[in-house]
């Protein structure tokens, strides 16, 4: 094949970043768009030809983007609670006949590790190659720091032991992530998934497959620090009416873990991992370490190479077109010049076209998904049990407290 056409399960933010970044993206189309909401997919269709990235249109169903011949490989971005039925509808079309190549899907992979091993099923059962987009692996200063410390810091005094990886913001932008019951928690679900993924690729040595390093125990704790208090949680109630009651079914603002794994001669390894909704600063923070014997690298997205100042005398409107989850439009900010490189969306879909149209499975995949699935299981397990985990445990019918509406910490401190 020399051309790949893309089509887009969802309308949102996150695929109109996907879109965006597929200025970078020089052998795929974007050609479809489907969301259960019309005029967001008409919208996002009309940006992907507005960029140039393609012809796209919107389609009234997912069986019709699928089985549309222009259409080689679907990019699955909708909520959480509607993936898995996306990927039936997508596995069906197949069935009946669409010629897919693969399908990459966004992260979580699955709420729970069910639902995340029914994914990898699926795409197995229907020949389909499968891309997990973790895009924060594919970041140019991750993927660079990663390729000097091992080439040079490993080479001469021995691996990494220690990656630390944090993404910590002020809250999501969409209702449904901040119900636990549709995301399947709160900003460990959410974010951590990221930031456990990250680790365990730094800490991999390059050209060796990810399992060359084994997870064995999990400890973290979970907390409502910021949405909870009555003043915030009222706010969430009128941004997005009656659903959302963090009073009475909160989920998780901010979590911690520490996952600890062995190398391939047993010698221990660490990833620290932290996420936050309840991050006040000038946006979205990634930071990421990795630390080994006589060496370190370190990456923290707000120390740009771009800065602008305004001053209190401007009256500024509220946006994020400086940087993503922007909370200030005065003083001394950092601008992303591109979020969606510094980001990784663009070396990220750029890999999984290139895969997909070499007919080969992307490096970051369903498998990877799955093992993040049950690392972020026992980690809620850990949090709610107040205990270290171990990863032998049967984490197979383990819905998180958060998941299920069930977890208030306010109401359990109450004598």
């Amino acid at each position: 094949m020399q051309r790949l056409g893309v089509g887009f399960v969802g309308s949102g933010f996150i695929t109109q970043f996907h879109i965006r970044s597929w200025i970078a993206v020089r052998d795929a189309d974007v050609l479809g768009v489907w969301s259960p909401n019309q005029g967001n997919a008409e919208r996002a269709a009309a940006l992907a030809r507005q960029l140039g990235v393609g012809s796209a249109r919107a389609f009234a169903s997912i069986e019709e983007m699928a089985a549309d011949p222009a259409i080689d490989a679907l990019w699955l971005c909708g909520p959480n609670h509607a993936r898995l039925d996306n990927m039936r509808k997508i596995c069906a079309a197949v069935a009946s006949g669409a010629k897919l190549r693969g399908v990459a899907c966004e992260k979580p992979l699955g709420r729970t590790l069910p639902e995340a091993r029914e994914m990898q099923r699926l795409a197995r059962e229907h020949g389909l190659l499968d891309g997990y987009l973790e895009n924060q692996v594919f970041a140019p200063s991750v993927e660079r720091g990663r390729e000097l410390a091992w080439a040079r810091g490993a080479a001469a005094s021995g691996r990494p032991y220690l990656a630390r990886a944090a993404e910590e913001h002020s809250g999501p932008h969409a209702a449904w992530f901040w119900n636990g019951r549709l995301q399947g928690g709160g900003v460990l679900n959410d974010m951590m998934c990221h930031s456990i993924e990250v680790g365990r690729y730094l800490l991999t040595e390059p050209g060796k497959p990810r399992t060359s390093i084994v997870p064995r125990r999990v400890s973290a704790q979970i907390a409502a620090l910021k949405w909870q208090r009555p003043e915030y949680a009222e706010q969430l109630r009128e941004r997005y009416g009656r659903e959302i009651d963090y009073r009475q079914r909160p989920s998780e603002d901010f979590a911690r873990a520490t996952v600890e794994l062995d190398d391939e001669q047993g010698r221990p390894l660490m990833i620290e991992a932290t996420t936050s909704w309840s991050f006040v600063g000038a946006g979205l923070r990634l930071s990421m370490e990795l630390l080994g014997p006589e060496y370190s690298m370190r990456t923290n997205s707000l120390d740009t190479d771009l800065q602008l100042f305004f001053s209190r005398e401007l009256q500024q409107q509220a946006g994020e077109d400086l940087v993503e989850k922007q909370n200030a439009e005065m003083g001394l900010m950092p601008v992303l010049a591109s979020e969606a490189t510094s980001y990784g969306y663009d070396a990220e879909n750029r890999h999984m076209v290139r895969a997909f149209l070499a007919g080969e499975r992307p490096r970051e995949n369903f498998d990877d998904g799955v093992a993040i699935a049950e690392l972020l299981m026992a980690a809620y397990r850990s949090a709610e049990e107040g205990r270290v985990v171990a990863l032998d445990e049967d984490l197979e019918e383990f819905v998180p407290a958060v998941a299920r509406g069930d977890w208030n910490p306010s109401a359990a401190a109450r004598p």
